[in-house]
């Protein structure tokens, strides 16, 4: 195949996978409420971009599924970010869209070196979930880092008890987290191998 023709299908994959983000999105698939955070299921496509497409797709999806979270933080459909904007304009940039853009390029990252480890159907779940666990990393890491000492995020400490970064993220994504990477793990994971199997062809 051309290079030429490449390039088309690259970016004709890209273009629906972006499609779909936004009709997530549009929906309410994408970001589902749950207390203070959102339960995305925006890494879905993300992860099957990354596996299939290579890390610098992961990345542009990722900068999608970014620029989405920091709309949210704009118009105020996210209390949290909204709050962050409203203290750093800068680092709600960096956390909203910089973290989702690294951790689509790493999930590409981790896939290509997971093809290169392994041959069994396994690898497509694995890469898969690293979209949600990095997501979730990068994410609260980020806020621990630069938000953990704010009033916002230390009345939501006091609130849940908690008496550290660490058993705060566990807590306040718990469940949610759990949800978020079984979903993607499972699905994201399904859908890359027959998408994979079909664009080999």
């Amino acid at each position: 195949m051309s290079k030429s023709s490449n390039s088309i299908r690259f970016m004709t994959q890209l273009s629906l996978l972006i499609a779909v983000q936004v009709v997530m999105k549009i929906i309410g698939l994408g970001m589902v409420p749950v207390g203070p955070l959102k339960m995305s299921f925006l890494t879905v496509p993300i992860a099957v971009g990354a596996i299939v497409l290579g890390p610098a797709a992961g990345a542009i999806l990722g900068g999608v599924f970014g620029i989405i979270s920091f709309y949210d933080a704009l118009s105020g459909a996210s209390v949290m970010t909204s709050t962050f904007l409203s203290i750093s304009p800068v680092h709600t940039v960096i956390l909203c869209i910089g973290m989702r853009v690294l951790m689509g390029f790493l999930t590409g990252i981790i896939y290509q070196a997971l093809e290169k480890a392994m041959k069994s159907n396994a690898r497509y779940v694995l890469g898969a979930l690293c979209a949600p666990v990095l997501n979730t990393i990068l994410f609260m890491g980020y806020i621990c880092i630069v938000f953990y000492n704010t009033d916002y995020i230390q009345t939501l400490v006091t609130s849940l008890k908690v008496t550290n970064p660490f058993m705060f993220v566990i807590v306040l994504v718990g469940m949610q987290g759990l949800a978020e990477a079984v979903a993607c793990a499972i699905v994201g994971g399904a859908v890359a191998k027959g998408v994979d199997v079909v664009v080999k062809k």
